[in-house]
């Protein structure tokens, strides 16, 4: 990837950075042979990014040109917000008062370097602030009043600015930063994108397993894409990358879908979307598309405040109960009978003001087709747990029972349950989606649409194996490259 420092003039740049080509802001705005570069990353250090002004320009045009900017324009509005100064300085305060509390003086500044400081002893608050502030050059100024530290305000520094003393620091720590030693992801020679993977090892209940994880990387990387994992702390290094993958359980509620809206507002080509998140994560939403475009349902009724009595009357018992959000089997209760309804509805429509209420259709297993660009890639069966109606059996002690499961290729499926699952899906999007059927009688009815279908390795991969992640991963590079191509956006 080419590295372009940009300045106002460079007869001015004496720091001598190996690799990088160091052009005028005039040049970069105006010549044709930089609009039309490709694979580039922009050191944006003219004078000043007030709005409207040359450095302002040199940010906002290389967005526009798929390049790679460093302050991109939301960075630049950041700098210039007293709000998001107080909100940052809030949500790093034990950071901040850590590594400040020996320091006596009521007022400090702290310069950073593409994410380091003059001292190893404040490199923890300078990643954070970097990770917040992405610029390559930035001053802190931090005031203390009873005793505690609160950040003051957060500026870019002028190249200018920069003291003798302080330019062997800032070549190592530029050096540093382009050679990628800021991630502890291996870097690829022939890499021509940059992959983030958004993914908690942590989380409970985890769309993929680790071993699945570094599947994907080595998938990635064998067709040119440089990846990396990332967590919900690297938000506002997103701009970093050409594409993200969420591989959290996802909520709107939650980072993953802020993650997902910035990623988009920051054109990068993102599964999940946050149209998709949206969508699916919200059975109501799913129950009325459902309806409106006539794909099969369990018999489904909206409930709320006013209408049990007609539930009960239409379904009868047992039925289910699903609160909106609800995943993993999570906040889906059967209901056996109208004692048992009246005492779990008050609790249930607490937390939303509609619930779905739908028929129980006792199933062995579920259907489940997972698409990708329309395309199904394999389908699976899911077992219930032993003597239980869902999937996954919740104990009380905490321990979490599941059935278990198959997978086939897609042509082994039945093709009512494919088409079935093809069309509700083809209603929310072309993501990433696992379409849960059942089939009854003879019939198949759409059960939920998932936006962060389950890939296991050892589970979902058993058919198509290291070609499942292949194919996953060449779908989002053909959209990496439709992107800065122009086509489609």
């Amino acid at each position: 990837m080419k590295v372009y420092v940009v300045v106002n003039n460079p007869q001015d740049w004496s720091l001598h950075i190996p690799n990088v080509e160091v052009i005028s802001a005039k040049a970069y705005l105006t010549d044709p042979k930089f609009s039309t570069s490709r694979f580039v990353k922009v050191l944006n250090l003219c004078r000043s990014y007030r709005y409207q002004s040359t450095g302002y320009y040199v940010s906002l045009l290389a967005q526009a040109r798929g390049h790679k900017p460093m302050p991109n324009v939301q960075t630049i509005q950041d700098l210039k917000s007293p709000t998001m100064t107080r909100i940052v300085s809030e949500e790093l305060d034990d950071v901040i008062q850590q590594s400040l509390k020996h320091i006596s003086q009521h007022k400090f500044l702290l310069r950073i370097f593409f994410g380091k400081s003059s001292t190893q002893k404040h490199d923890r608050l300078s990643s954070a602030l970097f990770k917040e502030f992405q610029a390559p050059f930035l001053e802190a100024t931090f005031i203390k009043n009873d005793h505690k530290w609160t950040m003051q305000n957060i500026s870019p520094v002028n190249v200018n600015e920069i003291t003798p003393d302080q330019r062997e620091l800032v070549i190592s720590c530029a050096q540093d930063y382009l050679a990628g030693k800021r991630s502890s992801m291996r870097k690829k020679s022939n890499a021509r994108y940059d992959l983030a993977i958004l993914y908690n090892p942590k989380e409970n209940n985890n769309p993929s397993n680790e071993k699945a994880i570094n599947r994907f990387i080595k998938a990635a990387e064998s067709i040119g894409f440089d990846t990396e994992i990332i967590n919900k702390e690297d938000y506002a290094r997103l701009a970093e990358f050409d594409a993200l993958f969420i591989r959290e359980t996802t909520s709107v509620n939650h980072h993953t879908y802020r993650f997902a809206r910035r990623a988009m507002a920051e054109r990068l080509v993102v599964i999940d979307d946050p149209d998709s998140i949206l969508k699916c994560t919200n059975k109501v939403y799913l129950a009325e598309v459902m309806e409106k475009h006539h794909v099969p349902t369990p018999k489904t009724i909206i409930l709320h405040h006013d209408n049990v009595d007609e539930m009960i009357q239409q379904l009868g018992f047992p039925c289910v109960l699903k609160q909106p959000d609800s995943a993993f089997s999570n906040g889906v209760v059967k209901v056996e009978s109208q004692r048992h309804l009246y005492e779990i509805l008050p609790t249930l429509l607490d937390k939303s003001d509609l619930l779905i209420a739908q028929e129980f259709v006792p199933t062995q297993f579920d259907w489940r087709v997972c698409i990708l660009d329309k395309q199904p890639l394999f389908v699976c069966k899911y077992y219930m747990a032993r003597k239980h109606w869902q999937i996954y059996e919740r104990l009380g002690s905490g321990k979490v029972l599941s059935g278990k499961s198959e997978t086939l290729p897609v042509g082994m499926a039945p093709k009512r349950v494919v088409s079935t699952a093809l069309k509700a899906a083809n209603l929310i999007g072309d993501g990433f989606y696992g379409v849960d059927i059942k089939e009854h009688n003879n019939n198949c009815y759409l059960i939920e649409i998932n936006d962060n279908p389950s890939i296991d390795a050892g589970v979902e991969d058993l058919v198509l194996g290291d070609e499942l992640y292949h194919k996953i991963m060449s779908i989002l590079l053909r959209r990496v490259e439709n992107r800065k191509q122009g086509i489609g956006t």
